[in-house]
């Protein structure tokens, strides 16, 4: 049996991205030290977008502490974005724990918090501190289908790069961007692409400079376009569509699930923060601070009505706001650890 390595901390981050370094950097500057738990690679979130993806924002509005993010074009890629937030924890001396695990959290009777957590190696480890940052995202819990069918290896909820499915039947389950830009993708390397959604027509938000070549490609018949369909079910080599017209069988060889994510309420509903009836964690919009004392909400899991109504662009300033209720409180007198 494996000893448990233990860490005493004034304050601790749970997650790695974008705000979480944000909130470590504006944590620095009122003197703390925070230590950021991430069970996977700095930034995993933003690993896990497809390789040619160019961010919607401008450069300047993804920094993070004033240093400068310069990009090729006017847009930052995915790459590029990797290589920026890795500069930015490596200049700030930002303490990381990397492919660290948090399995739960809980207030200690002695005061302040207790973070249990797993190494890759699956050593356990506990982290003890005053307070506590929620930083995590929602990449690792994508919005299921939950059709027969859907745990097959063929299936996944991330598009990455089109060249695999060469010559393939691919299904692209969704209507927004990520549907839009897989199949455009998918398409041009040769794959027969299918993509269904349950609207009436595409998400309004997709990219109108898209768009028209999406369309043009559904009216020429390089695309095939289901509307107001779903997936019924997924076998080995065929999918089921229920249409408006009954259940269609098509000859299928991967299924993309783009359906979007949501973050993970049940790690804070175990640390004794309120979920309201709509299914958000409670906390103070000017603090970000829960109902738990000195547990403090940063990024996407901050999130009300949808997982992306809070971006890297509004994200990355919650530290600054919870710094701010550390200092006016007084809650961090005294040298901190």
């Amino acid at each position: 049996m494996q000893a448990q390595e233990t860490h005493r901390e004034r304050i601790i981050i749970i997650g790695a991205g974008p705000c979480g370094l944000a909130a470590a950097v504006e944590l620095q500057k009122i003197g703390l030290s925070p230590i950021v738990i991430e069970k996977q690679n700095v930034v995993h979130s933003i690993s896990r977008y497809p390789v040619y993806l160019e961010f919607f924002s401008t450069p300047e509005n993804l920094e993070i502490d004033g240093i400068p993010f310069t990009t090729a074009g006017p847009k930052p890629t995915r790459l590029e974005a990797l290589n920026y937030y890795r500069t930015v924890a490596l200049r700030r001396n930002v303490r990381i724990h990397a492919f660290t695990a948090a399995e739960r959290l809980y207030a200690s009777p002695s005061g302040g918090f207790v973070l249990e957590a797993r190494r890759r190696t699956g050593h356990p480890v506990r982290y003890e501190a005053d307070f506590v940052v929620v930083a995590t995202g929602y990449f690792d819990h994508p919005n299921l289908l939950g059709v027969p069918g859907e745990n097959l290896p063929k299936v996944t909820h991330f598009f990455t790069e089109a060249h695999p499915y060469t010559n393939t039947d691919v299904v692209i389950v969704g209507g927004a961007n990520s549907a839009v830009d897989a199949a455009l993708e998918i398409e041009r390397v040769g794959a027969r692409v299918t993509v269904v959604h349950r609207g009436e027509t595409l998400a309004r938000g997709v990219k109108p400079w898209v768009l028209p070549v999406f369309m043009a490609k559904v009216d020429k018949g390089a695309v095939k376009l289901m509307l107001r369909s779903k997936v019924a079910a997924i076998a080995e080599e065929t999918i089921d569509i229920e249409t408006p017209d009954g259940i269609v069988t098509l000859p299928n060889d991967f299924v993309l699930a783009m359906t979007g994510f949501h973050p993970d309420r049940r790690f804070l509903s175990e640390a004794g923060v309120v979920i309201e009836p709509e299914g958000w964690p409670r906390y103070d919009d000017e603090t970000m601070e829960t109902n738990v004392p000195g547990l403090y909400l940063a990024g996407v899991v901050a999130s009300r009505n949808e997982a992306n109504e809070i971006f890297i662009e509004s994200g990355r300033f919650h530290g600054r706001k919870i710094a701010a209720h550390l200092l006016a409180t007084g809650r961090i007198a005294g040298v901190p650890r």
